[in-house]
């Protein structure tokens, strides 16, 4: 796993060739697994590595990538704007993705 990627489209290449294959999307509730339809809580997450880009032109094009490893042993990627605390995410799930400078 490198330190940084100089696109969003490499990274995604590059760690899915590392076994991080699962799609995960944010929802109300967690975290879903998009082809096993399941959710995952906060606590069956770890956030093993993140990666930001930001849009050259636009401020709609921030984006950050977290690389995460369930309980369960999936694997997978998560992609978000910048702005994904506005919705109705979990604090708890908030809280796990937190990026501290």
């Amino acid at each position: 796993m490198k330190n940084s990627y100089s696109s969003l489209s490499i990274a995604i290449q590059d760690l899915q060739k590392e076994g991080y294959t699962a799609d995960f999307n944010l929802c109300n509730t967690g975290i879903e697994h998009k082809h096993m339809k399941c959710i995952y809580s906060a606590s069956e997450l770890n956030v093993v590595k993140f990666y930001r880009f930001e849009g050259m032109s636009s401020p709609d094009d921030n984006t950050i990538l977290y690389v995460i490893e369930t309980t369960t042993g999936e694997k997978g990627l998560l992609v978000d704007a910048y702005g994904m605390y506005a919705g109705n995410v979990p604090r708890d799930l908030i809280e796990k993705l937190k990026i501290i400078k």
